[in-house]
């Protein structure tokens, strides 16, 4: 079983500054770099996922705007496979699946943001077309969300998202658990 990794826009617009700021965006970056640099010592592959915003009245991830780039601390090697796509699930209207055919990867490894969307959907994909998966809880980031006069804090959120999705569809750890099991 050959493991990849998969990391989901890690992109400028949803740290400080930007279009749409994440609450815990820089711990998540970290420890997202930290995956990083275990699966490039390992020379495992590593996939990046970026979203470029094609939809009429796009607010962030606008092309060619500085927070539509990877941010530095994950920014891709040369050689790494990076996937522009253009909706949050990851897998629809890309090559992803094809791409992480030829590498032979069997099982993924995910982190990055937002936990509620473009991750969520993603992981749900991947095991949806038979991927193991697992996912690094503390490798992500979300937000605040509202329903109505409802108001749910982003703890929240991270916490329902997780566990929603440890275990029917994917193994939920931290990144050191998974960097400790390459």
């Amino acid at each position: 079983m050959s493991k990849a990794l998969v990391l989901i826009d890690l992109q400028r617009d949803y740290f400080a500054g930007g279009r749409m700021e994440l609450v815990g965006a820089e711990e998540a970056v970290e420890r997202a770099a930290a995956l990083l640099k275990a699966f490039r010592d390992g020379a495992l592959p590593v996939v990046h996922v970026q979203h470029i915003a094609a939809r009429a009245g796009a607010t962030f991830f606008l092309p060619g705007t500085e927070g539509a780039e990877i941010h530095p601390a994950v920014r891709p090697l040369a050689g790494e496979r990076v996937v522009v796509k253009h909706f949050p699930n990851a897998f629809r209207e890309t090559d992803l699946r094809a791409g992480l055919g030829a590498l032979g990867a069997s099982e993924l490894v995910f982190a990055g943001m937002m936990t509620h969307m473009c991750v969520d959907t993603t992981v749900r994909a991947a095991a949806d077309l038979g991927f193991a998966c697992s996912l690094a809880h503390d490798a992500c980031a979300t937000r605040d969300l509202a329903f109505g006069a409802s108001k749910v804090a982003a703890r929240d959120v991270q916490t329902a998202y997780l566990a929603a999705l440890s275990g029917s569809f994917a193994a939920v750890r931290s990144a050191a658990e998974i960097i400790a099991g390459l």
